[in-house]
């Protein structure tokens, strides 16, 4: 099998393209992982004038997301004018999360609504009561302009957590 964006023959991990269907996932190489999560390198996505006519939805979307992020790049733009997506597909192309660098305890990155567990027991301050390790934060908001922070409510109080000292679970 080869990479569905960039269609390199390596070993590939299911990256999921959130949004859109439940659990819907392509499968990937490293590298294009790696600069979808981090900052793309324009060169190497020169590829996504064949992906981005794929069969699969899913494929098409990561496509246009990428597009959209090379947008600097005249030969992206123009890609991304030629690109045709059905509107069901249009929706789910623009239905993105901000890109965050929030990461637990274990460098596993965070996205809005995920549940993660206390690593250490924290003074909660203002509110007079100590979070327990091992307690579940089941929904957690990811503070925007800091990726250190996130939010969630333990023992009924809505509080800010530091990242280091939580995992995903």
């Amino acid at each position: 099998m080869s990479c569905a964006l960039c269609s390199a023959e390596t070993p590939l991990t299911a990256h999921p393209v959130p949004g859109g269907p439940h659990d819907a996932a392509i499968d990937l190489c490293a590298t294009c992982i790696e600069q979808i999560n981090g900052t793309p390198e324009p060169t190497h996505w020169r590829c996504l004038s064949s992906s981005m006519w794929s069969e699969d939805s899913a494929a098409q979307v990561m496509a246009a997301r990428m597009l959209a992020r090379l947008a600097d790049e005249a030969w992206a733009r123009d890609l991304a004018d030629q690109l045709y997506l059905d509107d069901e597909t249009r929706a789910w192309a623009e239905n993105v999360a901000p890109v965050t660098n929030h990461r637990d305890a274990n460098g596993v990155p965070l996205t809005q609504g995920d549940t993660v567990v206390l690593i250490k027991d924290l003074q909660v301050k203002g509110a007079g009561f100590t979070a327990k390790r091992g307690t579940a934060v089941r929904g957690i908001s990811l503070v925007a302009d800091n990726d250190a922070h996130i939010e969630g409510r333990v023992e009924g109080q809505r509080i800010v957590i530091l990242t280091e000292f939580v995992k995903k679970r």
